[in-house]
């Protein structure tokens, strides 16, 4: 007997691939744009960096760890994209309840002190939030 699939287990539309690549390239823009700035504050302090030493600062050093949280974001849907299986309607709710959680109300105060602190003082990085925050408002109202 076959069984019907519930309606978070059918294959996404295409529409539903396509918000998630948006939100993905969102994501990637505000990530570069904190890099950017986290990178200026530290060589301010350290001197000058090469590609090599901001690639290790970025996976060891305490000063990057905050960014993180949104590169795990961005691997997770790749992951998604790009499995074999195709994503179900709840692997992206999931994704998109994770999104929405950190970047409104994340447990991980380090991540919102430094985030907040972002959002004040650099201009791209509140254009970059703005265009997250309509992705995932407008998802929300499917």
């Amino acid at each position: 007997m076959n069984e019907v699939p519930s309606e978070h287990n059918q294959v996404l539309p295409a529409a539903t691939l396509r918000h998630l690549q948006e939100l993905r390239r969102s994501l990637l823009h505000l990530h570069k744009t904190l890099l950017d700035m986290e990178r200026v504050n530290f060589e301010r302090v350290s001197g000058r960096l090469t590609s090599g030493e901001l690639l290790q600062l970025v996976i060891n050093h305490a000063q990057f760890a905050w960014l993180r949280q949104i590169s795990a974001l961005v691997v997770q849907m790749d992951e998604m994209l790009g499995a074999e299986a195709p994503a179900t309607k709840s692997d992206v709710e999931n994704l998109l309840d994770q999104a929405r959680l950190l970047f409104t109300s994340s447990a991980d105060e380090a991540f919102n002190e430094k985030y907040q602190a972002a959002l004040q003082r650099e201009p791209a990085a509140v254009v970059a939030h703005s265009e997250i925050a309509q992705l995932l408002r407008r998802k929300e109202q499917k």
